[in-house]
């Protein structure tokens, strides 16, 4: 039997009106949570990203201000700009869009950020604090994918989690969060020897590697849940009908003829489906919770810097 299919849109969407609930309760008491966010450069993608997050702050009551500076911009110039945000009490969360240009010195500017305003949860006072286990503002990515675990009642606790990447923003955090919720977590890379027979040991896989459609059934326990944190773009029709079911490829190829790609994650859709339990789809799966959760830890800093309860 095929996957059952893990939807974050309609997560993201249960979560967004929760926040809605509690940022109204807030306003009546005289606080209304507020979101900078800034840009540096031309990025296309960025620009959606920022213009999703913005969009989604104003349709749930949350004050937001986009920032938009020049390619050009020094350290400095975006260091003064985030002290100026610092300092401002009606501005709750800070988010510093990634990549920055590369005369930018990307840890210097995240370090800057007020914590308790550090709603993207880079900063090394969150990492830490989440490494302990005490509240903290976490990443939004990986605290979307225990969300739509959550959501869909699968359980966490006593399961064995694999992880597949390390980086600082999904793979590291992500692996800490399930560790906090009772799972034997093991941490997958590049460099792992026999990476398939690992991943098949998984309960929980989350493949967040970064590499188009990586992870094929071979990967997958039968009845696993396999979460794809995964967004790539998929230029090649020959390559789409063989990486996606049968049932999705004459919209896939559409999309191709559209705008030049289809959305694909680190997991191969075809292969997977028909191994695993659960499954989340790229678009549609993780990435809708990613801004759900950016919504929220805005909420709680505000909470947390302001005092309302």
């Amino acid at each position: 039997m095929p996957a059952q299919i893990l939807n974050g849109t309609l997560v993201g969407e249960a979560l967004k009106q929760d926040v809605a609930a509690r940022a109204a309760k807030l306003i009546a008491q005289g606080l209304q949570p507020g979101l900078a966010v800034v840009i540096v450069g031309d990025n296309a993608a960025s620009k959606v990203y920022v213009g999703s997050k913005v969009k989604a702050c104003q349709a749930l009551g949350l004050h937001s201000e986009k920032h938009e500076l020049p390619a050009s911009t020094t350290t400095d110039e975006l260091l003064a700009l985030v002290q100026s945000l610092n300092a401002r009490n009606e501005i709750d969360g800070i988010l510093v869009q990634l990549p920055l240009p590369p005369q930018i010195e990307t840890r210097r500017i995240l370090e800057a950020i007020d914590p308790l305003k550090d709603v993207d949860g880079f900063h090394a006072i969150n990492v830490g604090r989440l490494s302990q286990g005490e509240d903290a503002l976490t990443p939004c990515t990986p605290t979307g994918v225990i969300a739509l675990l959550d959501h869909y009642q699968i359980p966490i606790a006593g399961q064995h989690a694999v992880v597949i990447g390390r980086s600082d923003i999904v793979g590291k955090p992500q692996a800490m969060l399930l560790l906090h919720r009772h799972a034997t977590v093991t941490i997958c890379h590049s460099r792992t020897k026999d990476l398939p027979a690992v991943a098949r040991t998984a309960d929980i896989l989350v493949a967040a590697i970064g590499r188009t459609a990586m992870v094929t059934g071979d990967y997958v326990k039968e009845g696993a849940v396999v979460i794809d944190v995964g967004i790539n773009n998929l230029t090649s029709p020959d390559e789409a009908r063989r990486v996606f079911p049968d049932a999705e490829i004459p919209q896939r190829l559409e999309g191709i003829a559209k705008r030049g790609y289809t959305l694909i994650g680190d997991v191969e859709p075809r292969s997977v489906i028909e191994k695993a339990g659960w499954f989340t789809p790229v678009p549609g799966g993780v990435g809708p919770l990613t801004i759900a959760m950016l919504m929220q830890n805005t909420l709680k800093a505000a909470v947390m810097r302001r005092g309302k309860a």
